[in-house]
């Protein structure tokens, strides 16, 4: 016996038209972004990965490497990479980790400090001129929007949940389905 679908309501048929225009509008936020934030981090000396990493430890404090790389949604040997390169320009160090001697732990140096504040003064004063001609409201209500799909995505991302094609990872990684 074949099923036939049920014909997609008027509210499901806006669900798709609305969720197709967000797709295209993060799309294009995100491609002008890291443009954006590749061609002013990186006259600072590091990458725009590198600068997500030093933000992370700033705003978060000293972490595992495990856990920078779970934040940053990198695998560990590339967040090991990452790490090691901000290691040697002397923005991050290493230290035994509080909680465990045997373990270490990434901290954030002076130096470190001053390049995420001078990184982040920046990119302020150009989202600054981005919201220039927008009402107060506007703009409170641009930031809430952002910051509440910002959670959605995460929680979703980090619960498991399937977003994309691929099933969360099983023994033989990631199940396209």
């Amino acid at each position: 016996m074949s099923t036939v679908a049920a014909p997609p309501t008027p509210k499901s048929r806006d669900l798709h038209r609305d969720a197709a225009a967000l797709q295209a509008a993060v799309a294009e936020l995100v491609r002008v972004y890291q443009f954006r934030d590749r061609d002013r981090i990186c006259c600072h000396d590091i990458s725009v990965t590198q600068c997500y990493a030093l933000e992370t430890l700033a705003e978060q404090g000293p972490m595992r490497l495990g856990a920078l790389a779970d934040r940053l949604f990198l695998d560990k040997s590339t967040t090991s990479r990452v790490a090691g390169t901000l290691v040697k320009k002397g923005y991050v160090e290493q230290r035994a980790d509080q909680a465990d001697g045997r373990a270490t732990a990434l901290h954030v140096t002076a130096g470190g400090r001053r390049l995420y504040r001078r990184i982040t003064h920046d990119l302020i004063e150009q989202q600054k001129q981005l919201l220039r001609d927008l009402d107060p409201e506007v703009r409170d209500g641009v930031v809430t929007v952002i910051r509440r799909l910002a959670q959605a995505a995460d929680s979703r991302f980090r619960s498991g949940v399937s977003v994309g094609c691929c099933a969360p990872a099983g023994e033989g990684g990631p199940a396209c389905v």
